[in-house]
Order: structure tokens, then C-alpha cells, then sequence
């Protein structure tokens, strides 16, 4: 905390104190996000931004797509050349370890400096970052060594280990977004905007129960992170929360065309009867479930049209063809609107949709529209803005409504996703098979006005997607992160011969272990290589099996045992997703 001397003479954050407070700590307490504290929180709003964000290891929203661009043999060379030894052996070390972090730390440790350069701050290690990101050209490779020696010969204690970890991605101190915006809430709750400094009410939840400052602080927390869907910029976000406080940020920081927002998701379900179960008396809708690409479409009212992916990715690019046919599908009415849609691969000879696997062909940036081979058909399923106006919190019936008044269909340019409204469990069965013969992955069912907005970044029971898989006996496939390889023996000598796969616990924010995909038979009880959770698989299985050895989803089933999947089957690598967006350990069950 600030009180405890992490705070430079102007109040600059040492960039040391950030991460190793986070990750030697095993406890669930927010506040821990280092110098979150109320008195930090409304001191220094510059080095607050920076801290998030290099907690976070981002150097900006995710939508503006800035990367640090610096390779591991980059980072190596710039250990050698700033301690002075040879870079074989930095190599070596880096392998015996798996962790250059840690072979960065115990080489500067060693190293004795005549003169102390200044200490690390939070703002300025976060501006070289920037800088570095910024670079390109024939010299950018030099210039991005030397801003790397410089932050390492200044660095003191573990602050090597954090730097080195942030510039080749993996800061490792387990620390996900859902823990900062806590973290952020807390703070602000504990201490009220608007006080000078020091402030003189620094715990207003001071004299409450335990239990009525616990449901009081989760309360503003789920405004803060409901807003933070609807804008996912800290830049934006934290000065209005410091200045308004969290009841006032719905008022300010609202869903604005050119801000992605995360898409709201599905529960799988095992059958039409399931179906009819759930949602009883409810109005539903059944849609194809098209399998294609998340395409969220912004319209500004500058008339410009932007693309994003489910992960926030700038995908706008990629898609020329499908930002060209905007103008001619919307209605003149249409000033500016946010369209949530699948591109699928389309044959237009055939007039018919492509499997997915076709999608994935065409080059993902910098898309000339004269040279794509793969085209794409866009299926429009919701409207979340128009007009000035969010519409997230309108029932799915009147969402779809404005659409398709605002909107007209091209055949195989751009359609509205295909749909039944029925309560008839033969008539859904057969809409069902219909999609899977029209080359679609199954149904998602929704309901029209009852519990039927738009739950952002969530996955919502007001949601149920029906797979073909249901079809053949299966519920639904899982998407799993890869987390070990096993090495290969006899022919596959020198390659991996199987991979460990987990599933993602949300509230405790770890990956647990669900199965092995198998290439090879007999190997060892650990993996001969861990590996960090950075690749999703979607994976079919046959069953699902309570088991000593798994660690997922224990202690909701069985006190000691986790659950498996039996007989688990690599589909294809889901590029879409990020490790977080991974099945749940609650959904497995």
C-alpha cells in the first residue's frame, strides 16, 4: 500500500511493489491488486491507468490491437548484452528454468552497478512499453534492444522478473480482469469520490455487518462490471468513476458505436425436451446456429464501418467485402446501429453454405477485396444499438423487429438468420434436422419477452443452443485449453504424442485439468512439458466420468473427485476464443 512506502517521492508507483504483491498472494482479497488502495485510487489517476493496464499486461483496450512485438530470442540478447553474458548460456538457463523472467532476475542480481539509475516507475515503464509497441522499421529491432537494456540495468529486486515476463507476454502473477474491476469497486466504495488528499473517509463501510458490506461492495461491483462490458476502456471508465463514483458511471459510459462490446453466449442443452422444459411458458424463438466467425458490425455516424470478433479483435480488414454491401442493405433511416451477426463461407455457385474449416482459409489482415477466393455470407441474428439509442436492454422481440426494418436481405451477402417461433416439440425436432441438412451446427433457442435482453459478456440461460451433436447422442462439444504435451515415442520420436487439456474455473480463476487427447498410448500420470494456456480446442467427447485423477469441477459433484471427459476427440483449434473463454468447470458438470 501507499502508507507502506511503495509510492515514489511524486507519488509514482515502483513497478516491483505492482507485481509481486499480486503474486505472492494466495487469498481472494481484491485490495491486493497492489496499490488499489482508496488512498492510491484517488491520488495519482496517471500512474492508477498504467498500473491496470500493466497488471493487466495490455497497453490499451483490447480493440486497438497494440502489441509488444518482442520475440523471446529479442528479449534474450538484450539480457546478454545488458549483464554482459554470453547468450548461450542465457539460452540454456532459460530452457533448465521454462521461465526467462526468473533467468532474467538471477542474472541482474548479480550484476553490480558503480552508479544506481533512478528507481522504475509504473507511468514510465508503461510509456517504454508504448514506445516499443509503436516501432517499426529496418532499425526498430536495435532501438526496441536498447529501451529494453535501459528498464533492465535500472530494475531492483524482482522488478527483471516482471519486465522481462510483460515484454514476452506471460506476466504469470494470476491476476484476471474480473479481480481488477473488484479490486477497482472496492476501492471506490471504501472511499467516496470528491475528498482532497489525504481523504478524510477512507472506509464508509466502516460499522456495517460483515454480510451487509459484503453484499453492498458486490452490488456497486456488478454496476462497474456491467458497465465495463458496454465500454471496455479503462481510459474512459476509470476518470469518470473517480470523479461521479460507480452509480453514476451507467450515465456516462454507455455502448458506443466503434467500442466492441464481449457477445452474450449460450448454455448447451441435450435435447428438445430440455428445451421445452426450461423456458415452460416462456415465447421463444428458434435460429440456425450458422457455423462461421462472430462478426460484430459497427456503423458510425461518419458512415465508416468497423468490424470486431467475440474477442474484441479489429477485424475490419479482413473484410472488405462485407463492409462494401453495407450501404446497399441498411435502410436510409440507419444513422449509426451495432449488429451482432455469423460471416459464413458461402458458395455461390452452389448457393450454399461452406463448412467452416473454408472460412479459416482466407487471410485474416490487410484483405485485398480483388483477390478473395473464400466469399462470405453475413447472418444477422440482433441489433444492440441504432440510432443513438441502446437497445441491450429491450426484449430479443423488439431487437429483432428494428432490425429488420432497418435492414434488407441480399441472397448470400447478407440475411437474417433463418427462424421458427414454436412451442412444438415435433415441429423444433424437425427445424433441428433441417438446419443440420442446410449445413448449420444445430438451433439456438431464445426467448422473445420474458428475461429476453441482452445479457452481455455473459452466458445466459435465456440462451440454449441444440447442436446436431444432440443428434447423435451428445450433448454438446467443450472447448478445452491446452496445458501439457506428452513427447512421442518410436515413430513420433521428436514430436508430442499427446496434450493435457483443462477447462476454466471463473471464480477461482484457474485452468483445471479434464483430459487427456490421446495420439499416443501408456504414457506418463504429468505431462513431460507444461504449458502456458494460450490455444482453445473444441473437443467432442462420448461421455462424461467422475475421476480421482481430474481436477475439474471438483468438489460440485464429488468432494474428491473431478470430471473427465471419455473418449475426447480433437475437433479443430478455436482461434475465436481466449484461454478465459474456455468451458467452464460449472458447464462440465
Amino acid at each position: 500500500h501507499p502508507e507502506q512506502g511503495t509510492l515514489g517521492k511524486k507519488g509514482r508507483l515502483l513497478v516491483e511493489a505492482k507485481a509481486a504483491t499480486v503474486n505472492n498472494f494466495s487469498g481472494g482479497n481484491p485490495l491486493v491488486l497492489c496499490c488499489l488502495s482508496p488512498s492510491y485510487v484517488f491520488s495519482f489517476l496517471d500512474d492508477l491507468l498504467c498500473c491496470v493496464y500493466l497488471c493487466l499486461n495490455q497497453l490499451g483496450p483490447a480493440y486497438l490491437g497494440m502489441e509488444l512485438g518482442v520475440g523471446e530470442t529479442v528479449l534474450m540478447k538484450a539480457v546478454a548484452q545488458a549483464t554482459g553474458r554470453q547468450l548461450d548460456k542465457i539460452k540454456a538457463e532459460a530452457q533448465e528454468k521454462g521461465d526467462l523472467g526468473l533467468v532474467a532476475e538471477s542474472s541482474r542480481s548479480n550484476q553490480r552497478m558503480m552508479f544506481q539509475p533512478a528507481s522504475l516507475t509504473a507511468g514510465g515503464v508503461f510509456r517504454k512499453l508504448k514506445e516499443i509497441a509503436s516501432m517499426s522499421g529496418n532499425s526498430a529491432m536495435n532501438k526496441k534492444i536498447d529501451i529494453i537494456k535501459g528498464l533492465f540495468v535500472a530494475c531492483r529486486f524482482s522488478e527483471a522478473r516482471y519486465i522481462v515476463r510483460s515484454l514476452a507476454g506471460k506476466l504469470r502473477i494470476g491476476l484476471a480482469e474480473q479481480s481488477v474491476l473488484s479490486a477497482l469497486s472496492q476501492a471506490v466504495c471504501l472511499t467516496p469520490p470528491g475528498q482532497g488528499f489525504p481523504p478524510a473517509v477512507i472506509d464508509a463501510g466502516k460499522g456495517m455487518s460483515a454480510e451487509s458490506r459484503r453484499a453492498w461492495i458486490e452490488e456497486k461491483s456488478l454496476i462497474l462490471k456491467q458497465t465495463y462490458c458496454e465500454m471496455p476502456n479503462y481510459d474512459v471508465l476509470i476518470p469518470v468513476l473517480l470523479k461521479e463514483g460507480i452509480d453514476q458511471l451507467p450515465n456516462h459510459c454507455k455502448l458506443t458505436p466503434g467500442v466492441p462490446l464481449r457477445p452474450m453466449l449460450a448454455h448447451p442443452t441435450k435435447g428438445v425436451g430440455e428445451v421445452m422444459k426450461k423456458f415452460d411458458e416462456a415465447a421463444f424463438t428458434c435460429e440456425y446456429k450458422y457455423d462461421g466467425e462472430r462478426a460484430q458490425i459497427h456503423i458510425l455516424e461518419s458512415g465508416e464501418v468497423r468490424i470486431f470478433s467475440r474477442n474484441q479483435e479489429d477485424n475490419t480488414s479482413k473484410y472488405p467485402d462485407i463492409i462494401s454491401r453495407i450501404p446497399k442493405v441498411k435502410k436510409d433511416s440507419v444513422v449509426s446501429c451495432v449488429l451482432d451477426t455469423e460471416a459464413v463461407a458461402w458458395d455461390h455457385e452452389k448457393k450454399q453454405i461452406q463448412p467452416f474449416q473454408v472460412l479459416t482459409t482466407r487471410k485474416r489482415k490487410d484483405v485485398d477485396a480483388s483477390e478473395i477466393k473464400v466469399q462470405v455470407c453475413v447472418y444477422a441474428f440482433d441489433l444492440l444499438y441504432l440510432n443513438g439509442e441502446s437497445l441491450v436492454r429491450q426484449p430479443l422481440c423488439r431487437r429483432r423487429a428494428l432490425l429488420r426494418e432497418s435492414f434488407s436481405e441480399v441472397e448470400g451477402e447478407f440475411v437474417f438468420a433463418r427462424s421458427i417461433d414454436s412451442d412444438n416439440t415435433d415441429t423444433i425436432a424437425e427445424f433441428l434436422e433441417q438446419s443440420v441438412r442446410d449445413s448449420c451446427e444445430g438451433l439456438m433457442v431464445k426467448t422473445l419477452e420474458k428475461d429476453a435482453t441482452y445479457e452481455i459478456a455473459k452466458r445466459s440461460h435465456n440462451w440454449l443452443k441444440l447442436k446436431k451433436d444432440y443428434l447423435e447422442g451428445v450433448g454438446d462439444t467443450v472447448d478445452l485449453c491446452v496445458i501439457g504435451a506428452y513427447l512421442g515415442k518410436g515413430k513420433r520420436t521428436g514430436t508430442y504424442g499427446g496434450f493435457l487439456l483443462a477447462c476454466y474455473d471463473e471464480e477461482n480463476e484457474e485452468f483445471q485439468s479434464v483430459c487427456k487427447v490421446d495420439l499416443i498410448i501408456n504414457f506418463s500420470f504429468y505431462p513431460d512439458v507444461w504449458l502456458d494456456a494460450v490455444q482453445v480446442w473444441e473437443v467432442k467427447c462420448a461421455d462424461l466420468s467422475l475421476s480421482p485423477v481430474y481436477k475439474a469441477a471438483m468438489g460440485m459433484v464429488d468432494p474428491e473427485k473431478g470430471i473427465s471427459l471419455r473418449f475426447p476427440r480433437f475437433l479443430r483449434i478455436r482461434d475465436d476464443k481466449k484461454p478465459e473463454d474456455a468451458t467452464a468447470a460449472a458447464q462440465v458438470h
